[in-house]
């Protein structure tokens, strides 16, 4: 059931199981659902899991209410079909309640207010990255009608958790994130999820600019891509799925996605799994990240977590195998790219930090502020590395095993996490869990297994009703796309062409080009293994 301008009806909620005494029964135990997303390596919907939640009636109406006139930022884009992706740089923003969102979105924007300005016929708007924290802060209460314990984390709720509202055709650009995974429920509304995996990401032509920590954005419109530009895309294995109310989507790491509404109203509630360390405070130090941040809510500063408890995930802790000497790398890694980035765009431009910055930073960052955090970063995972030795080591002990006195380098140590991640991936992924897919786990299988990234071709998985695949909504969505984004680059080319002695052409190399290589994904992974490599040989 479709919602209506103003979001009311939430949708028809999936067949659930029955106790013997008549009362509705979760598929999965929290223990067993935790190891499910421990283990499973591809995006899978979970149905019948969150129908106790108070959280389920959060309509954008009802939070009109609950949150009496609070102003919310909203980011407003075109619905067009240009090729460039709609970067958040390039929208406009707008502060408003949310009933004044509903108003505008019911086509009555020619009275006053706010969206005056804005066609709703021409423009969509999202309020995204809202973090319970700050949304709430007078109303904490409404934290613990986000019960993510269903799922294995112990006292995790609403206050790690972010919400989004949107109006058909708000979407988010194609990108992944650094750290974790990610869990999304979809309270009203549907919105179309498409995703790619990990290995795809040469074809997907990552970027950093516009700079945000912890998200490497592709270069491409997915859903209108320029073939001739990026052929390379053809390769990529779309993933697609249209998420409705009441199912909750589980993102692995590192997997690419877009994320669009395809109704009148949407809202989802989102928290991102990730491990916590010792240094977390200073590699997330808020004084560099706002409240609209992957890594904020929810972090534990190293005073208010208990000694013994400094090696093991906080409440965002996320214990896969293998997991977190690879988040512990990726904030070696994401240090390096902040420090290349900021030093570049900064001597470029050293007046607009804006126009590279995304808005979800805070600010640019000094030399001296970035050295610390690299610092910081491999800090953290030589800590890492010596208490997983300790661990090792223990086990070890514990099993009456021989203990050599030799301890592995960090190399080494490197080396046997990676391996040991990748065949638990082949094994797990393909053997244990496979095995509980069914009406209440759908996998999220390619799109099209001849032609997997060409426009059409759009499927969404299916298992007894639970995952909606409704295509008609696809030819009523105006897929959103932001002409600010090529006057902004048109901008952007005048002014460093401004200062060239000759004119530009096809084989001139801008800032941006130096820093697509310096900081590829693929380079910053190889540095930040050099780096600490490097510095292990001193211990």
């Amino acid at each position: 059931m479709a919602t209506d301008c103003k979001g009311r009806g939430p949708g028809t909620p999936a067949q659930r199981a029955v106790g013997k005494e008549g009362e509705c029964v979760k598929p999965f135990t929290p223990e067993k659902a935790k190891e499910i997303i421990m283990s499973l390596q591809q995006p899978a919907i979970f149905c019948n899991m969150v129908f106790d939640w108070p959280a389920q009636h959060w309509t954008a109406e009802h939070l009109s209410r609950v949150l009496q006139g609070k102003q919310i930022r909203f980011r407003m884009g075109l619905r067009s079909t240009d090729t460039v992706p709609q970067f958040e740089t390039a929208c406009s923003y707008v502060d408003a309640t949310l009933e004044e969102f509903l108003t505008w979105n019911c086509d009555q924007s020619s009275v006053s207010g706010p969206f005056k300005d804005y066609d709703h016929s021409k423009f969509w708007a999202y309020a995204d990255y809202k973090y319970f924290v700050n949304l709430f802060e007078d109303k904490t209460n409404v934290f613990q009608e986000v019960m993510w314990s269903d799922f294995g984390f112990p006292g995790r709720n609403g206050q790690e958790s972010t919400l989004w509202i949107g109006s058909l055709g708000a979407h988010t650009p194609c990108h992944l994130d650094s750290y974790g995974c990610n869990l999304v429920f979809q309270v009203q509304g549907r919105k179309r999820w498409h995703l790619f995996p990990p290995e795809d990401m040469p074809f997907l032509y990552p970027t950093r600019i516009p700079y945000e920590e912890s998200s490497v954005f592709s270069k491409i419109n997915v859903v209108n891509p320029d073939l001739e530009r990026f052929p390379q895309f053809q390769k990529a294995r779309r993933h697609t799925v249209t998420l409705s109310p009441g199912q909750v989507l589980f993102v692995p790491r590192h997997w690419w996605h877009y994320v669009e509404s395809i109704d009148p109203v949407t809202v989802s509630i989102n928290s991102w799994i990730e491990l916590l360390g010792r240094h977390q405070l200073a590699v997330n130090d808020p004084r560099r990240r706002s409240a609209n941040c992957k890594v904020l809510p929810g972090v534990a500063k190293p005073a208010e977590r208990p000694a013994e408890d400094l090696n093991t995930p906080g409440p965002g802790g996320r214990a896969r195998e293998g997991g977190q000497e690879e988040d512990h790398l990726a904030r070696v890694e994401e240090a390096i790219t902040r420090m290349l980035v900021c030093a570049l765009k900064t001597a470029e431009d050293p007046h607009h930090p804006r126009a590279w910055l995304n808005p979800t930073e805070v600010e640019e960052t000094s030399h001296e502020v970035n050295c610390c955090y690299l610092n910081d970063a491999v800090c953290a995972f030589f800590d890492h590395c010596g208490k997983a030795k300790e661990v090792e080591t223990q086990a070890l002990r514990a099993n009456g095993e021989k203990w050599r006195k030799e301890e592995p380098s960090v190399q080494e140590h490197m080396e046997v996490e990676q391996a040991h991640s990748q065949s638990f991936t082949v094994r797990t992924g393909k053997q244990e869990v496979a095995s509980q897919f069914g009406p209440d786990l759908v996998p999220v299988t390619p799109a099209s297994e001849d032609r997997p990234s060409e426009k059409g071709g759009i499927l969404g998985s299916d298992s007894k009703g639970c995952i909606d695949r409704d295509k008609e909504h696809s030819a009523e969505l105006s897929y959103a796309r932001r002409q600010q984004a090529s006057i902004g680059a048109s901008a952007a080319s005048e002014q460093v062409t401004s200062r060239c002695p000759v004119a530009p052409s096809p084989t001139f190399v801008s800032t941006d080009d130096l820093l697509d290589c310096l900081v590829n994904p693929q380079v910053t992974r190889m540095v930040a293994q050099l780096l600490i490599q490097g510095k292990s040989l001193r211990f």
